[in-house]
């Protein structure tokens, strides 16, 4: 018997259900997550990953029919939500993680998503699949702000991003982790703005969200970032 062989990865579809009722309606809508058992960090949801979706539910009607692109997008709960809410979707992942990029097509299949691209991206590298992607409206991330490391590698892929694409935004959502990691020198460095987003302002903040135990207890925080002007100066 070979125990060497490559062991079949365990699966499980995971459901968050986004709601939203007012006086005379209520809407809802469901996305399925494929979770894989497996110590890679892009296999399963992160708390972070909620409340951008969250965000992104919050702001549906000016999702609608805009081009995005997700980072790292892992298993795309962001992504595959805002491509649920009519925005055309590109998803991205490390293009050393082949299993990251096949976990993006797994949960858009999951989804009966057919449209949505998948591309290699590395933070900091600029590759052919970065120079062709087209324009954009709104880039996408969450947890991407982890090893402080990474910080200006992920900073740089998004200023070229931005530069590109001088009206489009970023938004960001990342796990406090250390009160020393701060991003607000790089931000600077790199000339762009920042405004932070209240949770309660989405109805976010609340340790459970889409019919879910996520967040949690974690202390999750949400930006918009974009280019600075001359009214930033």
């Amino acid at each position: 018997m070979n125990d060497t062989a490559p062991k079949t990865p365990t699966v499980t579809l995971r459901t968050f259900t986004f709601e939203e009722t007012k006086k005379h309606s209520h809407e809802s809508l469901s996305v399925s997550i494929p979770e894989v058992l497996d110590p890679q960090y892009g296999m399963y949801v992160w708390p972070s990953a909620v409340v951008l979706a969250q965000y992104i539910w919050s702001r549906r009607a000016d999702v609608k029919d805009k081009t995005v692109l997700e980072l790292s997008a892992g298993v795309s709960l962001p992504g595959v939500l805002a491509s649920r809410c009519g925005a055309k979707v590109i998803l991205s992942d490390n293009a050393d993680a082949p299993a990251c990029l096949e976990n993006c097509r797994r949960s858009c299949e999951a989804n009966g998503l057919h449209d949505v691209l998948t591309v290699p991206l590395t933070w900091g590298e600029v590759s052919p699949d970065l120079l062709q992607l087209p324009s954009l409206h709104l880039i996408l991330a969450s947890d991407v702000f982890y090893e402080p490391r990474d910080f200006e590698d992920v900073l740089v892929t998004v200023v070229f991003l931005l530069r590109k694409n001088p009206s489009a935004q970023f938004w960001v959502t990342y796990q406090e982790r250390s009160a020393d990691w701060s991003i607000e020198a790089l931000l600077h460095r790199w000339k762009l703005a920042c405004v932070d987003i209240d949770l309660e302002t989405f109805e976010a903040n609340t340790s459970e969200l889409a019919g879910s135990n996520l967040p949690g207890n974690h202390s999750i925080q949400m930006m918009i970032v974009t280019l600075k002007t001359d009214k930033d100066t």
